[in-house]
């Protein structure tokens, strides 16, 4: 069951759940947050109007096109389709004020150098899990030819030459690949990328900017070539799934012992997951282009499980994975290599009856059959869908503030629970119920 609150004057920040159903039914999965967000900064290539098919409208993506309009981008939505008309989107500074919102924002900077030459951006924010710095961001921008000037209020970058290069990633890092992508489709000669990230979210990048004209060979492997072009066209895309949203709704059947379909499955982008999966008792099976997950054995805890970059385990599954571990009676141990605050979630775990100790880099969760509802806090938006996942496995209600956290990256997280058999709603304590 699923209702929302009569909304007030502000937004709706708060999740009630009363926890103990087994989820079953289907879902379908909305867009991919982390593919929609560099593809509609790639618009900015194209001095017309591109669309996005199927794109997630959610708190990030809005923030993007707020960005997007004040450089002078027209947007409009059609249903979900979100046309971009970037013919007079010639601004090259972004406040930070807007940047300090979303971590990704900083990648408008190659598309600003693409397009103009130069940009100047405010320091990027985000969710609180760690520092991620943009050092690898400056070291490619400059061995791409690009003067980079680091400021107190942000970075200024201005093209000294448009020829292309080569440039060896220090280690391996998803927006600064982006980043040297965006800033280098429209360059005269080659570029060469070496020790590149290979998240499906680049290979999505580079297959959007291919159907916008660009000549780019190597993406989702650690090399990937770009032989500059003259112009690009206007970009036309479907938005694939979101892996971390579908990986996080499997998740949900794990928890609560319940059984799902996810009928547009990421295929090829959720195997690390689909193992743990398996290796804590879930099952699951392709069919008919559909996933089918049954988690009612899962009991097993994980001796071991550490995050890498793709194709290793996500950073962005350990916390709802964390959650499902809290379920299962005897002892879990996690290593968080890529964010190094990403355990926030555990002191909150562990005021629904959870223990969950953590030292570093390593969390060991000892969990139980009976999690107790209560209220609890999401501090970022992983962990505060992690959070939802645990009230759905506790006994009585759970109230979970801070969800503007988590709708930075679910749409419809709570309908979509709901129509699996969740007992859950918006709050909103200012609105009239």
């Amino acid at each position: 069951m699923y209702v929302r609150a009569l909304s007030g004057v502000n937004s709706l920040d708060e999740i009630q759940i009363t926890g103990g159903r087994a989820l079953e039914g289907s879902v379908i999965v909305q867009g991919s947050k982390n593919a929609a967000l560099p593809m509609m900064a790639a618009s900015l290539l194209h001095r017309g109007v591109s669309v996005l098919r199927g794109c997630p409208r959610i708190t990030d993506v809005y923030c993007m096109e707020e960005i997007l309009k004040k450089l002078g981008a027209v947007s409009r939505w059609e249903g979900k389709d979100l046309y971009l008309d970037c013919t007079r989107a010639d601004g090259t500074e972004i406040c930070g004020d807007s940047t300090g919102r979303m971590r990704s924002s900083v990648i408008l900077l190659g598309a600003m150098l693409g397009r103009s030459g130069r940009g100047t951006v405010g320091y990027p924010g985000g969710c609180v899990i760690g520092k991620r710095p943009v050092d690898i961001h400056v070291f490619a921008l400059r061995c791409l030819g690009v003067s980079v000037q680091e400021k107190e209020n942000g970075i200024t970058a201005r093209r000294l030459r448009s020829t292309g290069g080569t440039v060896v990633f220090p280690k391996k890092s998803v927006g600064a690949t982006e980043q040297a992508v965006l800033s280098s489709v429209l360059s005269d000669g080659e570029t060469v990328l070496k020790n590149c990230a290979r998240e499906p979210e680049i290979v999505w990048l580079c297959r959007y900017l291919r159907g916008m004209g660009a000549c780019i060979t190597g993406e989702g492997s650690s090399c990937i070539r770009i032989q500059g072009v003259g112009t690009l066209n206007g970009g036309d895309l479907r938005v694939p799934a979101d892996r971390i949203v579908a990986g996080t709704y499997l998740c949900a059947a794990a928890a609560t012992r319940g059984r799902i379909i996810i009928e547009n499955p990421p295929e090829g982008e959720l195997d690390a997951f689909l193992d743990l999966y398996r290796k804590i008792g879930g099952q699951y099976e392709g069919k008919s282009g559909k996933l089918i997950a049954d988690g009612r054995n899962v009991r097993f805890p994980v001796t071991f499980l550490e995050t890498e970059a793709y194709p290793g385990f996500p950073t962005d599954l350990q916390s709802p994975v964390m959650a499902v571990l809290a379920t299962i009676p005897g002892e879990s141990h996690i290593r968080e290599n890529i964010f190094e605050d990403r355990f926030r979630l555990a002191g909150e775990l562990n005021k629904m009856g959870a223990a969950v100790r953590v030292s570093g880099k390593d969390a060991w969760i000892r969990g139980t059959e009976t999690l107790q509802g209560c209220p609890v806090t999401a501090c970022e938006l992983r962990g505060g869908a992690a959070l939802v996942l645990a009230a759905l496995a506790a006994r009585g209600d759970t109230v979970i503030r801070g969800y503007s956290y988590i709708r930075r990256g679910y749409e419809h997280i709570c309908s979509d629970l709901a129509g699996l058999g969740a007992v859950i709603r918006e709050i909103n304590r200012n609105s009239f119920i």
